[in-house]
């Protein structure tokens, strides 16, 4: 009889602590942000961010992917702005490259709980999103044809060395060929608001990136006091090292949906 005594006193403490444990990672759970808003950059669009929208859905999120129009700031914005409205609570905010420049504007919207630079532009208010390149280093590998009416593609021969060499022959002709043209009048549009300044921010930053000067995504995402995670990808990082860029939205959707101490 006495030895049964041990065996019973392990299972009262395990059933006596299994709830606890359980309440903790309950409330753990409670505090994240379950909603995730992604934002495409310049030539491309949402499709580029099916790999990360299958890693988030499959731990839970509910994932909803922004097609910019890329014809002007204001439009980009809008569009981010209707998907925002749709949240049914706090959300996430993600951009790629000129996405950065999207959320940082559009951020500032009240279902917005943090933001998620992905390799990505990161203005101030009052600046353009052409100034962020001033004093840092040109990428000749990243060549951009501008068409008489003023929108942009990336050239052809340079595609894949500039956007995407870390990608399959076959992935980046593909997004060679269905390149979305950003009107390029965007560029130099004045940001009015700068949605870091008030929110939490979260960078990952590709360090083969050839699209900008990598001193130049450092510099930005110091400026904005983002958390840096940095992986060796080319600037279809999102494409691929989507796990690494789903690891820091959930990171950020968790940090930042705990209270302020």
């Amino acid at each position: 009889m006495f030895k049964l005594i041990p065996a019973l006193l392990a299972a009262a403490l395990a059933t006596s602590l299994s709830p606890s444990a359980h309440a903790d990672d309950a409330g753990r759970d409670s505090g994240r942000v379950k909603n995730v808003v992604l934002v495409h950059g310049a030539f491309a669009d949402g499709s580029g961010w099916r790999p990360v929208y299958d890693d988030l859905t499959a731990r839970g999120y509910r994932v909803s992917i922004v097609q910019n129009p890329l014809t002007s700031l204001a439009d980009d914005v809008n569009a981010t702005k209707r998907v925002l409205d749709r949240q049914d609570g706090p959300a996430i905010l993600v951009g790629h490259s000129w996405g950065g420049t999207v959320i940082t504007e559009a951020g500032v919207h009240d279902k917005v709980a943090g933001l998620v630079y992905v390799s990505a532009l990161a203005p101030d208010a009052g600046e353009t999103t052409a100034q962020q390149y001033t004093g840092f280093a040109p990428t000749p590998e990243f060549v951009i044809e501008t068409s008489a009416d003023g929108f942009g593609f990336i050239s052809p021969a340079k595609f894949k060395a500039g956007f995407a060499h870390d990608t399959t022959d076959a992935d980046a002709a593909f997004l060679r060929d269905s390149q979305v043209p950003i009107n390029m009048s965007a560029f130099g549009t004045t940001l009015t608001h700068a949605a870091w300044r008030s929110k939490p921010s979260w960078a990952v930053i590709a360090t083969e990136d050839k699209a900008f000067d990598q001193a130049m995504l450092i510099h930005m995402a110091e400026r904005i006091e983002a958390r840096i995670t940095k992986v060796s990808a080319s600037h279809a990082v999102f494409m691929t090292q989507p796990k690494v860029v789903a690891d820091t939205i959930d990171r950020a959707a968790k940090e930042a949906g705990q209270p302020a101490r």
